[in-house]
């Protein structure tokens, strides 16, 4: 018996590789406290080797709701991701139940509580770190979990749905330098998340292939929101010799990045070019219209939702890594650099 067996696999099947009852097995599958640790270990890695579902209409019952979980909810990033996952609820006829959990431990307990006392047809995490505590738990509650720009990188079995961050990082660096810029700050987004870092090392890869020189002083951290960028535009700006583009790994901060130019007197892009990430809707109405990498939220969020939708049907998915493209949108706010400062590396 293997791993391609998981369509035929029974539970009395399981139990007897693993050596137990099939009560026990099914103790295991229901989340019951009363199963030894080592016991339950094992059986669970059994299940999971061979790719075992309950299909039976009286053993698994759809509760006709998908929980869409977040780390906040104050970003229009937020909204697109959403709006793609209830794209395809409504189309399936499923519900979701959205939550935020705010980084706290205390939140994710809570939140985990209440799963344990409804029903739901899987959970789709959102730049989070999906711990390996949290997972076994949802996985003794039978939950399928996907993930949307994991935060870490999650067990081999957990679905993963992103976008090409570092070609997205390396498009926009490229961009400006081929307008003439060589004087390049960047505006990172939070460390721990695999996009940031994607995105930061794009932005570096692009400099190094055109020659230029990596300076550390032109980076500057920042957490995607609005007043981060501007605290890292003004700091940019008050540089003794400071960049004439900007690369912000967000549009919220390029944004913030807008203001702490125009605070200063000088304009986008005449005097400073500017690089989102993300094209949100606002991006195309921003004041110039914003130059930046458009990432596929909707259709993250639309294929995060027909993955789960598919596992908690117990069948199979083509990939567990999943990467969507993305696309440079050239608008208004990027130009050569200012006559008589050619941005020099």
């Amino acid at each position: 018996m293997g791993a391609d067996d998981g369509r035929r696999v029974t539970i009395t099947a399981i139990a007897r590789e693993a050596g137990v009852s099939v009560p026990t097995v099914s103790r295991v599958l229901n989340g019951r406290s009363d199963v030894a640790p080592d016991t339950r270990e094992r059986v669970e890695e059994l299940l999971r080797h061979h790719g075992y579902r309950r299909r039976s209409s009286r053993s698994v019952r759809r509760a006709g709701l998908v929980d869409l979980v977040f780390n906040d909810l104050d970003s229009p990033w937020a909204v697109e991701i959403l709006r793609g996952v209830e794209d395809v609820g409504q189309g399936a006829g499923v519900g979701t139940v959205v939550s935020a959990i705010h980084r706290q431990s205390t939140a994710a307990r809570q939140w985990l509580q209440n799963l344990r006392t409804r029903a739901t047809d899987g959970v789709i995490f959102v730049t989070s770190h999906l711990t390996p505590p949290l997972h076994a738990q949802l996985r003794r509650l039978n939950v399928p979990v996907v993930v949307v720009d994991p935060a870490g990188v999650p067990a081999m079995e957990v679905p993963t749905i992103g976008a090409t961050n570092w070609a997205g990082g390396l498009a926009a660096t490229e961009h400006l330098l081929a307008i003439g810029h060589r004087r390049i700050g960047f505006v990172a987004g939070p460390t721990h998340l695999l996009c940031s870092r994607a995105r930061l090392d794009g932005y570096r890869a692009g400099l190094e292939a055109a020659g230029v020189p990596v300076d550390d002083a032109l980076i500057c951290p920042g957490d995607f929101y609005h007043a981060s960028g501007f605290a890292a535009g003004t700091a940019l700006l008050d540089l003794d010799d400071p960049p004439t583009g900007i690369f912000a790994a967000s549009d919220q901060m390029a944004f913030g990045v807008y203001e702490a130019i125009r605070r200063r007197g000088l304009r986008v892009p005449d005097d400073v070019s500017v690089v989102g990430f993300d094209d949100l809707p606002e991006a195309r109405w921003a004041s110039p219209p914003l130059t930046t990498v458009r990432q596929p939220l909707v259709e993250m969020g639309r294929l995060a939702a027909r993955t789960v939708l598919r596992l908690a049907q117990g069948e199979s998915i083509d990939s567990p890594r999943v990467e969507l493209a993305t696309k440079l949108v050239v608008r208004d706010s990027t130009t050569a650099p200012p006559s008589g400062r050619p941005g020099r590396s």
